[in-house]
């Protein structure tokens, strides 16, 4: 049976439970402030959004170069037969296309996949991919079933402002108007084009957590849900009330919980609060 190795970036937020259960490859992006560089991981989460809440200018991120991702497919062949790879969304960062530059002289070996999502729908692609390997699939069987799968995640966050997706060019097609109005919270939906759309509006932060429990049920059906993610951005209480709303509607237990990393909470900031399901 051919060994398969498992690849996604950094900004999938798994944990490490995930990590070490699907034997998961992480490569990192980084993240700039005006004087350090930071791999994605080197700084917790606290740690992170107590520099960006004292940073003058808005840190900067940028991913892994081709060479970085053909190190690490080079090493990864000589124990592995085949690689899938799995990243951010290509329309919010450049990572799938470095990836797929590395991959140019390993043939059929390694196969880049985009994801269309960010943070924990990756995260929910890269689960679900683990899974079919530990199952024995061959690799095209597992690259059959994936646009399938990518199909039935669905991703929603809310954020506190959208200054930051506006600083950081990932506004995608959610209205900039929404953020000059005084407390109104976006309700944002990663759409299956792979970007930003907007999805709801809400007066307070509890309104647009309950507003996306519900976008969760609308979305839902005629459809079941097999996997539950949630994170937050600084914001554990207003993550933990979500994922209590979210497991008592669906009677489904959370597979993650975690902070959102970096890389992402450079572009949503402090305050964001997301779910993606997988639905079967």
């Amino acid at each position: 049976m051919k060994k398969i190795a498992l690849v996604t970036d950094s900004t999938a937020d798994l944990t490490e439970e995930m990590k070490n259960e699907y034997n998961v490859h992480v490569i990192p992006l980084r993240v700039r402030f005006s004087d350090r560089e930071y791999l994605d991981g080197e700084l917790t989460g606290n740690e992170f959004y107590k520099l960006l809440a004292t940073a003058g200018e808005l840190p900067k991120t940028s991913q892994p170069s081709p060479q970085e991702f053909k190190g690490l497919y080079q090493k990864l062949l000589s124990d592995y037969d085949e690689v899938i790879s799995i990243h951010l969304s290509s329309g919010l960062s450049g990572t799938v296309n470095a990836a797929r530059l590395g991959e140019k002289e390993f043939e059929s070996r390694v196969h880049v996949v985009d994801s269309k999502c960010i943070s924990l729908g990756t995260a929910l692609l890269v689960i679900e991919t683990g899974r079919l390997i530990k199952e024995g699939l061959k690799c095209t069987e597992i690259l059959g079933q994936m646009e399938t799968v990518r199909n039935r995640i669905e991703t929603l966050f809310t954020v506190n402002t959208l200054e930051y997706l506006e600083k950081g060019g990932r506004i995608g097609k959610v209205n900039k108007l929404v953020g000059s109005l005084l407390k109104i919270k976006p309700i944002v939906r990663v759409g299956d084009d792979g970007i930003y759309h907007s999805h709801g509006l809400a007066r307070s932060q509890n309104k647009a957590l309950q507003h996306i429990n519900k976008s969760f049920q609308n979305l839902a059906k005629g459809r079941k849900a097999r996997r539950l993610a949630v994170a937050h951005g600084a914001a554990e209480e207003a993550g933990l009330f979500l994922k209590g709303l979210m497991e008592e509607t669906f009677h489904l237990p959370t597979t993650i919980f975690t902070q959102v990393g970096p890389v992402i909470g450079v572009h949503t900031g402090p305050g964001t609060i997301g779910a993606a399901i997988l639905f079967e």
